[in-house]
């Protein structure tokens, strides 16, 4: 994202039509927030010369880009989710881009080890106070729920582990995919960490509420 035609952050997310890509709210930012978006359609950002600019074999430029109506910088959490239209069509095969899940789809969902996620981003691989590696290469893991349905996730997210066994998500990472076990349904967008070295969860951004699937729902008409 471009912060008054300069590069300023970085997020991840998924294809879900050949010009629609679906990230968090935050990325998509407030009407006016940042000045240009672009995507690298590439598993190997860090390696490509041309980042963080445009012009590059594997780059596309955004034509619009869209938080949840309900969004705000301030309580981002609550509807943190956004929709970016590219410029030119990404073409995959129908199964390779990511599905909505159906309305009320995670209620159904027990907590504990047995219901894992696949969560996959360009984020930080590892932080602390004296040691970061940030390699900007997709990766995923492979997290299980902790919290659903109450705690400091309400009913709109929910909460993951993030340790060195499952793996989980950083900084980066925000609007990438958790998709449900191994399958293409998207169960939420990253969305926030509880801590600055990303440990312990993390907090996804819940796409089945009817709200949410409204709104994008919009752009895949």
């Amino acid at each position: 994202m471009d912060i008054a035609g300069k590069p300023a952050f970085r997020c991840s997310g998924t294809l879900i039509a050949p010009k629609v890509v679906l990230t968090a709210g935050h990325c998509a930012g407030e009407p006016g927030e940042f000045s240009g978006l672009r995507i690298f359609n590439e598993a190997d950002v860090q390696h490509d010369p041309t980042y963080p600019g445009p012009g590059g074999p594997n780059t596309i430029e955004a034509v619009h880009w869209e938080s949840h109506p309900a969004f705000t910088e301030s309580l981002f959490f609550l509807h943190d989710v956004g929709v970016v239209l590219l410029s030119k069509a990404v073409k995959l095969s129908a199964g390779q881009y990511g599905k909505l899940p159906t309305q009320d789809q995670l209620d159904a969902l027990a907590r504990g080890s047995a219901t894992t996620f696949t969560a996959v981003g360009y984020g930080l691989q590892q932080i602390n106070p004296v040691f970061v590696v940030a390699e900007r290469i997709r990766m995923f893991a492979e997290p299980h729920l902790i919290q659903i349905n109450g705690g400091i996730v309400g009913d709109y997210s929910l909460l993951l582990s993030n340790n060195a066994s499952t793996g989980g998500t950083c900084f980066g990472d925000s609007g990438g995919p958790d998709y449900l076990g191994t399958s293409n349904v998207i169960a939420g967008v990253t969305s926030f960490g509880l801590n600055g070295n990303c440990a312990g969860t993390g907090g996804v951004f819940r796409l089945d509420r009817k709200n949410v699937l409204d709104f994008v729902g919009r752009f895949l008409k």
